[in-house]
């Protein structure tokens, strides 16, 4: 049997298989009234779609630990209870496939409060039903973006204890793997690099001020994430910056931390944190990255980008790359790619809805 095929136990849990789908923004959360933030008819059809089709472990879109922490208004969020309920059913029926439920905890920073991307992206004010961002400096993403607040030491502590919060809503609607959104630009990843970290008290400066908050987050989530259940970390491996920014290095090193902090896998992406740089895209781009903290630190790894064909994707975990990839795009395109995949390879993919058995 291929590599992509084979289960994976993390902790006491067993993930049937190494074909997962990556967190993707949906933007079609409720915007108003008490189901703000909510999940709806799309989220199930749009997640269950791909459980059916195969997915060893569905990572729900980021989904804010706070209003504030939303990408856009029609973020996901689980900030309280009534999201956590509408969560719960996406949670049970991605089970019920036999795939594994996780769900991406994320905090937009200075990011945040966007227009959908079909709609432009731009920036909303507070009389466009948009609110001010906030940030580790107030630095602006670039032109367009408004000057995030710089958040207070006591609001760092705010936010740490509302990513917490949000991990103890997810347990209780049945979410087997939680993962910390560092990537692409938004708060946490925002405190890392040196390009958007201006700050000079302990969350700033050096590498260890830099991280700090980043750690706390995943020691927060820790805590009440129980023991028996993976976490992982998603991260931008490089800011893609010749200089002043977070590099390959920088991630090695703080794999390392993660790895002594309890987080059970690196979900390996790049970029996002600086605007109009130049990134050389190509098939399996971000593997490398990935493959370089699986051999430098043992921390597994999960590789990202551009992944598309089935015999690529054995062939990362063939090669010792990564221990499972994450498809986006492809599973957008294809949500049953992984029954596909299995087919080309040779593999047995395990569970099919009864409803479908007759096209076995």
């Amino acid at each position: 049997m291929s590599a992509l095929f084979e289960p994976w136990t993390l902790r006491s849990l067993t993930i049937p298989n190494r074909v997962w789908m990556s967190p993707m923004c949906q933007y079609s959360a409720d915007t108003s009234g008490p189901d703000t933030g909510a999940v709806n008819d799309w989220h199930l059809t749009h997640y269950g779609s791909r459980a059916v089709g195969g997915a060893g472990l569905i990572l729900v879109e980021a989904t804010a630990v706070s209003p504030e922490g939303r990408i856009s208004p029609a973020d996901l969020g689980l900030w309280n209870d009534r999201q956590a309920e509408g969560l719960r059913g996406i949670a049970s029926f991605v089970g019920g496939q036999g795939s594994t439920a996780g769900i991406q905890l994320a905090h937009a920073g200075r990011k945040a409060s966007t227009d959908r991307p079909w709609r432009g992206g731009g920036a909303l004010g507070p009389e466009a039903g948009g609110w001010r961002p906030v940030g580790p400096s107030p630095v602006p993403f670039d032109e367009g973006s408004p000057v995030p607040a710089e958040l207070t030491v006591e609001q760092i502590a705010e936010v740490t204890a509302q990513f917490a919060a949000a991990a103890r809503r997810a347990l209780d609607a049945g979410f087997q793997v939680a993962e910390i959104h560092g990537a692409h630009g938004y708060l946490i990843g925002e405190f890392l690099s040196p390009h958007s970290n201006r700050r000079t008290d302990a969350y700033g400066g050096d590498f260890a001020g830099r991280t700090r908050f980043a750690l706390e987050v995943v020691d927060a989530v820790r805590a009440v994430w129980p023991e028996r259940l993976p976490l992982f970390f998603r991260i931008s491996a490089t800011d893609w910056l010749a200089e002043n920014g977070w590099t390959a290095d920088d991630t090695v090193r703080f794999a390392a931390d993660l790895r002594a902090h309890g987080v059970d896998v690196l979900d390996v992406s790049t970029g996002g944190n600086a605007p109009n740089v130049r990134i050389p895209t190509g098939p399996g781009y971000q593997v490398p990255f990935a493959a370089r903290v699986r051999a430098e630190t043992g921390l597994p790894t999960a590789a990202v980008g551009l992944i598309t064909e089935p015999a690529q994707a054995a062939a990362i975990l063939e090669n010792g790359e990564a221990d499972a990839v994450f498809l986006g795009r492809q599973l957008l395109r294809e949500p049953y790619w992984p029954r596909r995949a299995a087919r080309e390879l040779g593999a047995e993919l395990g569970h099919r809805p009864a409803q479908y058995h007759r096209a076995a």
